[in-house]
């Protein structure tokens, strides 16, 4: 059996330096294979995965030997943490390796939401010249909510500040006195003065108990007419089928997903022909860039591990 099992895309550079030193099986079908997953998963060390692969004890008990899982990513919603430490596994998340690509998906979803003019292609190559409907908003002068205040978050808002935008962030887990608020120029405020008064809300929390449906029909209705919400955070933070109802009805301004609470989504769901809507597949933290970084840092965090250098 390998010793190394990677069970989702991964940059060939980092397999290669992988495959210098261990017996790495690399297939990332093994996602949506599950007994196959099971019985490759007998006598590997070292499991690597994404968020599809659901590291929960299914999986563990086929996996007698597992000393280590690497995350290609962030969020370990995936992953039994628990069930992990209670056998001893240490889990490695790929920690600060896509800031950088999920902040700039951020500002790009602002720019997008309050320009309104990005799904009118098929409209203007038909002849048609909609001009004044599309008429849409600058971000320069407009208050950006961050709803988490976390190294993502922080991405963000400088990126937002050098567009001119105004940037309060909510986060009860960072001090008053934190140098973050001071050196970012950012403004600590209430989560229901944010939803009330920014022009575009970020969501950069993990799902917990507390933050699941965070962003429910009441905080929608809280929110100003016209302003745009981005969830590149995790699926289940938005309850999906109030932002359906608001968008609709025209209650706020546009809405970028890119996390959801089923991936994929089924057929039929509650955001198919929704207006104002863009969708993207769990892609705002994977770029060309990041994926050679995360790929790096995590191939590196488990041989060392391996090697009895953690």
């Amino acid at each position: 059996m390998p010793e190394i099992l990677v069970t989702e895309f991964m940059d060939s550079a980092a397999l290669d330096a992988l495959r210098a030193d261990h017996d790495v099986h690399y297939d990332p079908a093994l996602v949506d294979k599950a007994g196959d997953l099971e019985r490759m998963s007998r006598g590997v060390r070292a499991l690597i995965v994404r968020n599809r692969t659901q590291v929960r004890a299914g999986l563990l008990a086929h996996a007698p030997d597992l000393q280590v899982v690497g995350r290609l990513g962030v969020g370990l919603d995936n992953i039994d943490v628990e069930a992990c430490r209670a056998r001893g596994i240490e889990v490695y998340p790929a920690t600060g390796a896509n800031d950088v690509a999920v902040a700039e998906y951020v500002v790009c979803g602002a720019l997008m939401l309050l320009r309104r003019a990005y799904h009118a292609s098929a409209e203007v190559a038909a002849g048609v010249w909609p001009r004044t409907r599309l008429m849409g908003r600058e971000v320069s002068g407009k208050r950006l909510g961050l709803i988490g205040f976390g190294a993502i978050a922080r991405e963000t808002a400088q990126r937002a500040r050098a567009l001119g935008m105004e940037v309060v962030a909510f986060d009860p887990f960072v001090a008053a006195d934190d140098p973050a608020w001071r050196v970012l120029d950012v403004a600590p405020q209430a989560l229901d003065d944010l939803l009330a008064q920014s022009d575009a809300i970020s969501l950069h929390v993990p799902l917990t108990a507390q933050t699941r449906n965070l962003i429910n029909a009441a905080a929608l209705d809280r929110m100003k007419a016209g302003a745009v919400l981005i969830n590149a955070a995790r699926g289940g933070v938005v309850d999906e089928a109030a932002l359906a109802v608001a968008l609709r009805r025209g209650a706020i301004g546009g809405a970028m997903l890119d996390v959801f609470e089923t991936e994929p989504l089924g057929a039929g769901n509650c955001l198919s022909d929704v207006p104002n809507l863009i969708l993207t597949p769990h892609i705002a933290g994977v770029t060309e860039e990041s994926n050679v970084r995360v790929s790096a840092l995590i191939a590196t965090k488990v041989s060392q591990f391996l090697k009895g250098r953690p």
